[in-house]
């Protein structure tokens, strides 16, 4: 399982909340505490808004504990929204395509899970990408192609319906592909204003998430970057934490947006 980091709020140093904390993204990437491997070498990215609508990224294949050039970015990178993901491949190739987050436009996304069986129902995942948006798809990872499809199917308007009805979808090819595996879905999303974070799964072990929110600086999380810090808050199973722009973040049950969708 991977590791990722979501921050909104006041702009801040990204090494602030990266490379800085005692369990940061960057410690997590080789010391984990709450993944089935302690280790997350296999690429990194960070997106992060600044003056234009569109995030910038950077994404590299070295292990985030051993790239300088990562430390020294975020030393001199500020941003008030920004993501950061260090990768556990799960079955897809270790390139640049295939690290996280993705972008289109003005939306970012990244994704901590799997989809059991993935082989087997790829192409029906992509078929839900319509050609327009196909032309976008870098890699060849499950998560590229969840994002993707769920930009086909409303995210500009329902951010949470969409990546149900996605969820759903690929739920049901897993059901008819007679795939045993779990689907695992614990992700983040924004459009540069408001940030959605997603922990479902389709057994009783969907990857740890958690939030803090100080002052109206939220930062969601895989792992607390410092236990010893109060106010860590674990996103409940099986829920959606939305934050818009001027708004405290909410709770949503993902079970009742699925069955709505």
């Amino acid at each position: 399982m991977c590791r990722f980091l979501a921050y909104r709020g006041e702009p801040v140093f990204m090494e602030d909340l990266v490379c800085a904390p005692c369990h940061s993204l960057v410690h997590q990437s080789l010391h984990a505490e709450e993944a089935k491997t302690g280790t997350n070498g296999d690429g990194f990215g960070i997106g992060w808004y600044g003056a234009r609508p569109e995030p910038g990224v950077y994404r590299e294949l070295r292990p985030a504990w051993s790239d300088e050039n990562l430390r020294s970015l975020c030393s001199q990178v500020t941003s008030g929204l920004f993501f950061a993901h260090v990768r556990a491949a799960t079955g897809t190739a270790t390139t640049r395509a295939n690290c996280h987050p993705f972008v289109n436009g003005k939306w970012m996304f990244m994704h901590n899970g799997q989809i059991g069986g993935y082989h087997a129902i790829r192409r029906k995942l992509e078929s839900l990408i319509p050609d327009e948006l196909y032309e976008a798809r870098g890699g060849t990872t499950d998560s590229e192609a969840i994002f993707l499809a769920a930009l086909a199917d409303g995210l500009e308007d329902n951010p949470v319906g969409a990546m149900a009805r996605t969820v759903s979808r690929v739920s049901g090819f897993m059901r008819s592909a007679g795939v045993r595996e779990a689907l695992r879905f614990t992700a983040a999303l924004t459009d540069g204003e408001s940030l959605y974070a997603f922990r479902w799964a389709s057994d009783a072990k969907p990857a740890t998430l958690y939030w803090r929110d100080m002052g109206g600086r939220l930062v969601i999380v895989s792992e607390p970057l410092d236990r010893a810090q109060p106010g860590w808050l674990e996103v409940p199973r099986s829920c959606a934490l939305t934050a818009r722009k001027g708004a405290a973040p909410s709770l949503q049950c993902m079970d009742e947006a699925l069955a709505a969708a």
